[in-house]
C-alpha cells in the first residue's frame, strides 16, 4: 500500500483565498502533471469539503489519453454527497466510492456510487488506517490523495502519507487564505511529520517538489 499527498499551494502554503477561491492557483503545466500522476495510481482521494465546493471529475484528461481511468474517493462520513454532482452522474463509467460510517445512501448506491460503511465505534469519523485497509482490499493500494486541507492534515497525522507531489506557484496569499494542510497537533518540532527531498523541477512559473518519508 501506497499514499501519495498532492498539494497545489502559494508560496505560504495556502490552497484558496478566505472566500474559497483557488482555481487555478498553479499554471497549465502543473496541472497537466498532476494529471499524469493520476494515471499512475489506483485511485484519488479527496475529502466532501472538496467536492462540495468544486463538484469536480477527478478523471485523467491529457490529449490522446485511452488508459484506464482511477477511481474516485470521497471521504464522506454522513453522505452529504449529492447525487446530481458530477462524481455521482458519472459512477457507473469510472468506479466511484464513497467512505462513510452508516447505512448507504440509497440514491447514492442507485446512481452507482459504491459506499463504504467503516463504522468505528464511538466516533463520527471512520479510522483513516481502517480506510486504507478497506480500500486496498477493494483493490485500491496506491492512493493519489488531492485534497483538501483537513484530509491533508489527517493523512500526515496518522503517518500514512509516504510521498508528497509539492506543486508550488509564485503567489502569496497571506494568513487568512485556507491552508494546503490543516490542523497537526504538534507540539515540538520532533513529532513534526518528517520528510526527505527526493527532487526538484521546474513547470512553468511554477515550483515542482517531491518528498519521501524521511
Amino acid at each position: 500500500m501506497s499514499v501519495t499527498l498532492k498539494l497545489a499551494t502559494s508560496l505560504d502554503g495556502r490552497i484558496a483565498t478566505a472566500s474559497g477561491e483557488s482555481r487555478w492557483i498553479t499554471g497549465a503545466q502543473a496541472r497537466e502533471q498532476v494529471h499524469r500522476l493520476r494515471a499512475a495510481h489506483d485511485a484519488v482521494v479527496i475529502g466532501i469539503e472538496t467536492a462540495l465546493a468544486d463538484d469536480p471529475s477527478l478523471t485523467v484528461r491529457l490529449p490522446g489519453y485511452s488508459g484506464r481511468q482511477p477511481a474516485r474517493v470521497v471521504l464522506d462520513s454522513r453522505q452529504r454527497l449529492s447525487p446530481d454532482c458530477v462524481l455521482a452522474r458519472t459512477a457507473r463509467e469510472v468506479p466511484t466510492y464513497l467512505v462513510a460510517t452508516g447505512e448507504p445512501s440509497a440514491a447514492l448506491v442507485d446512481a452507482g456510487v459504491r459506499v463504504i460503511d467503516v463504522s468505528a465505534p464511538g466516533e463520527d469519523r471512520p479510522d483513516l488506517k481502517s480506510v486504507v485497509q478497506v480500500l486496498a482490499d477493494e483493490g485500491l493500494s496506491d492512493l493519489f490523495v488531492e485534497g483538501g486541507g483537513q484530509v491533508a492534515g489527517s493523512f500526515l497525522r496518522c503517518g500514512l502519507v509516504d510521498c508528497i507531489e509539492w506543486f508550488r506557484a509564485p503567489i502569496v496569499i497571506g494568513g487568512e487564505g485556507r491552508p494546503g494542510v490543516g490542523a497537526l497537533a504538534v507540539a515540538a518540532l520532533a513529532e513534526a511529520p518528517h520528510f526527505r527531498r527526493v527532487e526538484v523541477g521546474q513547470l512553468g512559473d511554477d515550483l515542482w517538489e517531491r518528498y519521501s518519508r524521511g
